[in-house]
């Protein structure tokens, strides 16, 4: 079992966040584990830039876990009124499988509900990742019906398939 620590991201962790993410998210990297979008979508997942704005933005957290000094996960928590909204939700596709989402996921929810008033938590997952939706329904996430198209953004990622649709999952608290 790994010991296992989390805190809140500092701009010095924005570099390796980032890799993090490309690499669990993207390319033939992230085939190691069993959250890969590499069949649905090509390019990058997000940029330095992107992860210093959430840093330092209001109502608005990175949550990191550690293995000794190896960063091996992150979380993104956003309060919007009574939500926090949950994205970027990663851990080192090998090590994957081994609990440390479920501890990561618990850890964050856990602090949201500590430092900001909320009632739910939500997250958009993409429709047709069926065993990630099945993941969160695990963790007491439903389905809300709420649809939205997939955005498009060519500069950094390209979808290889149509019609890509976002639902929103909400955990009430």
């Amino acid at each position: 079992m790994l010991a296992l620590s989390f805190r809140d991201a500092t701009l010095g962790d924005i570099a390796k966040i980032t890799i993090l993410v490309n690499t669990a998210y993207r390319g033939e990297t992230s085939r190691q584990g069993w959250t890969t979008e590499a069949d649905i979508l090509d390019g990058l997942r997000t940029s330095e830039q992107e992860i210093q704005q959430l840093i330092q933005a209001n109502d608005s957290k990175i949550i990191v876990c550690l293995h000794g000094d190896e960063l091996i996960g992150s979380l993104y928590l956003h309060k919007m009124n009574e939500t926090a909204n949950i994205g970027l939700f990663v851990v080192k596709p090998s090590l994957q499988n081994l609990n440390i989402g479920k501890k990561l996921l618990a850890f964050a929810e856990s602090r949201a509900k500590q430092q900001w008033k909320i009632s739910k938590y939500a997250m958009l997952v993409i429709t047709v990742r069926h065993e990630l939706i099945a993941y969160y329904e695990r963790r007491g996430y439903k389905h809300t019906g709420l649809l939205q198209e997939f955005p498009i953004n060519p500069k950094v990622w390209t979808p290889k398939l149509q019609g890509l649709q976002l639902e929103r999952l909400e955990k009430h608290i």
